[in-house]
């Protein structure tokens, strides 16, 4: 298949489109990822269940460990695999997801970790959530229904002390689980020119925030609901957040959103 280089690395970073099929459905579902091995090739084959519901795109930040191509990609009937080669890290994955998503004509999309934490069995209330139209919804593992095991205590003080307060006040909608990236997001929510979703400001992890805020904010239809998130019961805890310089970024852009840093009249 020929490699098909889309984005401008200002509304979105630079990519490839390494392999498609068309459009088959109403709702996209992206898998943000970079260098998960073995765990996002189990992943996107799982996620093959839910085909009948969502189309399933696999949005790559730049892997080097060769585990995704266009046979697995093949094999579990997934839509397309995008490869970013622009600048950032998240929030320009996401920007490069939607520009995707919006330009093949989807109503809404939801997004989701590859890196196997996550429960897939909560796709169908995401969808059923944006057919009832919903524009923000948040997964939580905090709130009836939801489920989380060996989540690490420095993670689980840190969501319910300090980033789900802080955004809750920000956006004047009470969230319990700001650092879930299980969410999904309508259409209109994502083409609000108040929002901004396509801006270049967004390049590390602000965006899931200004988005959670915004929504509410702005008067958008919200909601959590629950989803499972399981930690490894041994071993390194997977993140890319790496050691305190990691950290003390995060909490700054985190501190930044909440204020307003990236509101489309700052």
């Amino acid at each position: 298949m020929e490699t098909i280089l889309r984005g401008d690395d200002v509304r979105s970073p630079r990519y490839e489109v390494a392999w498609e099929r068309p459009r088959a459905k109403q709702w996209a579902i992206c898998v943000f990822v970079i260098n998960e091995g073995e765990k996002i090739r189990k992943q996107v084959r799982a996620m093959a269940e839910h085909a009948p519901l969502v189309d399933v795109i696999v949005a790559d930040g730049g892997s080097t460990d060769g585990s995704l191509d266009g046979a697995l990609m093949q094999e579990a009937g997934a839509k397309a695999l995008l490869v970013k080669r622009g600048p950032g890290k998240l929030s320009a994955q996401m920007r490069m997801a939607f520009d995707y998503c919006l330009a093949e004509g989807y109503d809404g999309v939801i997004v989701i970790d590859g890196n196997g934490k996550d429960g897939l069995d909560a796709i169908p209330s995401m969808v059923e959530l944006l057919e009832n139209g919903f524009d923000h919804v948040q997964g939580s593992r905090f709130i009836p229904g939801g489920h989380h095991e060996n989540t690490p205590l420095s993670r689980y003080l840190a969501v319910n002390v300090l980033h789900a307060p802080l955004i809750s006040l920000a956006a004047g909608f009470r969230y319990t689980d700001t650092t879930n990236g299980f969410r999904a997001y309508s259409r209109r929510l994502l083409t609000d020119p108040e929002i901004g979703v396509f801006r270049p400001c967004f390049d590390r992890y602000q965006l899931h925030y200004h988005l959670a805020i915004k929504a509410a904010a702005f008067g958008y239809r919200v909601i959590e609901t629950p989803v499972s998130r399981v930690y490894p019961a041994t071993g390194k805890t997977p993140t890319k957040i790496k050691g305190f310089g990691g950290l003390f970024a995060v909490m700054r852009q985190l501190v930044e959103t909440c204020t307003g840093k990236y509101d489309t009249d700052a």
